[in-house]
């Protein structure tokens, strides 16, 4: 139990939790004020606006920041990971994206002539991120924990 409790009052800890957490509810309401429609997928899922995976790790570097310093490794280590994450967010995880919105496309032509194929093993479109997805999560992470340690 102790373990919940220090985990709970880590402020490095739960400025990422945080950040994920407004950023997955922020990237539900944007996705239901343009489609006019609730996903209740959009809460857990990747992709989407704003990037929860920048929000995350900017959220966790800008804690570290401040609570161990710019010279710390704690700091070093998170601005590293933070990188590392919202680079592979724009590259590889965004193609993939783009892949699997081809593929389904090409499904659906299937389907159209005839072939037996099931609309259920489409694949997953919201993956990655555009660019400007990656810096409004970037941008709310690091809010969310200059607010915190006001």
């Amino acid at each position: 139990m102790e373990f919940l409790e220090d985990l709970f009052y880590n402020r490095v800890f739960m400025a990422a939790v945080t950040g994920w957490l407004v950023a997955q509810v922020l990237k539900t309401v944007i996705h239901m004020w343009f489609n006019r429609k609730f996903v209740a997928e959009r809460l857990i899922g990747s992709g989407g606006m704003p990037s929860s995976h920048s929000a995350t790790v900017c959220a966790l570097v800008t804690a570290a920041g401040f609570e161990y310093g710019g010279g710390s490794f704690q700091f070093a280590m998170a601005a590293i990971f933070a990188i590392i994450v919202m680079y592979d967010a724009m590259g590889v995880r965004r193609e993939t994206g783009i892949q699997a919105k081809v593929l389904n496309e090409m499904m659906e032509m299937f389907i159209h002539m005839g072939k037996e194929m099931s609309v259920e093993d489409k694949l997953k479109e919201f993956v990655g991120h555009t660019p400007l997805q990656v810096l409004m999560g970037a941008l709310l992470g690091v809010g969310i924990a200059v607010l915190m340690y006001l």
